[in-house]
């Protein structure tokens, strides 16, 4: 090649398409370095009369031989020689500001196109590395385990500063207190006897619906309430009469003067006893009584319709075993109270 062949091939394949668009070559696609060095150096060549204005410039650049420089040549070289060191800047200077994009928003407007595609892999991970630097991490196991041990308790003694001062630890207390009695045990069992017995001796009976709201999206519900009228009849009161006398007033009779609470006492001063009543005598009584009115349908010579023995077992839960399973549960927390108080 000749003289202006060297500066062609001193120059990157990127200076090389730029200096192709400045002088409007265009076909360039797809070549090779080697390929776009001669197909420029061709379009120089046939086009020399278009950068300088010495004629003689053309022959510079065939390649049958070569000829001697003369001055008008040289003024040619030169021009092209600039060309090509202002290629160089710019393509520099444009890389130069691809690289300084990293840490800029704001580039020039040349290579405003080529700066959005500047931000590597490599750069977004330097980034997230340096941020996870920063984080501070706990030097050990254990002191992560001291820490959420600490918030516990932080936030379980202010729970309970919050229940006390609402009340609750007191009022607990005091339920835990009543309930913690043999009294309270045989009274809830009789309670829960009465509640079933409730519901055949004094049935419900329809009041009143209470209309959907679409607000709530709830359907109608019919209100029923105790037919009080039935407290008139024999209906509500020969059952009730008959249970009452069988689960509370004999065996009541009977642990009141069998009373086996009793405690020594000197002299001859009257004897001081634990219980009013005997709940160990009261859960045996009402034990025999059930089995033998309720199971063996044994009526006192006729004293106890049969009838009514059917509507109270039909009433109770379990029937009469539910009643004899409450009497040993009364008997079995009298025996543990005594067993605990020795």
């Amino acid at each position: 090649m000749s003289g202006a062949s060297t500066y062609l091939q001193k120059m990157r394949k990127a200076e090389l398409v730029e200096l192709a668009d400045s002088v409007d070559f265009k076909e360039y696609d797809g070549l090779k370095k080697t390929e776009l060095e001669v197909a420029l150096d061709e379009y120089l060549t046939q086009n020399a009369s278009q950068f300088s204005s010495e004629t003689r410039l053309a022959p510079f650049y065939k390649r049958s031989s070569p000829v001697k420089k003369e001055p008008s040549t040289s003024s040619a070289l030169a021009e092209i020689d600039s060309k090509v060191k202002s290629v160089k800047r710019r393509v520099t200077k444009a890389a130069e500001e691809l690289v300084a994009t990293d840490d800029s928003e704001v580039e020039p407007a040349t290579t405003r196109s080529r700066a959005a595609l500047t931000r590597t892999p490599r750069a977004s991970a330097l980034s997230n590395l340096s941020f996870a630097s920063s984080v501070p991490l706990p030097p050990s196991p254990a002191v992560v385990t001291d820490a959420i041990e600490r918030h516990t308790q932080a936030l379980r003694s202010q729970v309970g500063q919050l229940v006390e001062k609402a009340g609750f630890t007191e009022t607990a207390e005091a339920t835990r207190e009543a309930l913690s009695t043999v009294v309270t045990v045989q009274s809830l069992v009789v309670a829960f006897e009465l509640w079933n017995l409730r519901k055949e001796v004094l049935a419900d009976r329809y009041a009143f619906t209470i209309p959907s709201i679409g607000l709530l999206g709830t359907q109608p519900y019919d209100v029923k309430v105790p037919d009080l009228f039935l407290l008139l009849t024999s209906s509500f009161w020969g059952p009730t009469s008959l249970w009452a006398t069988t689960s509370l007033i004999i065996p009541l009779v009977a642990a009141y003067f069998f009373n086996l609470t009793s405690k020594p006492s000197r002299g001859r001063q009257s004897a001081h006893f634990n219980y009013t009543f005997d709940p160990l005598t009261f859960s045996i009584v009402k034990a025999l009584l059930t089995y033998v009115i309720y199971g063996q349908d044994v009526t006192f010579g006729g004293l106890v319709d049969l009838e009514y023995v059917a509507r109270i077992n039909s009433a109770i839960f379990g029937g009469y075993q539910g009643v004899l399973v409450g009497t040993g549960i009364g008997a079995l927390v009298t025996l543990y109270e005594a067993v605990l108080k020795k």
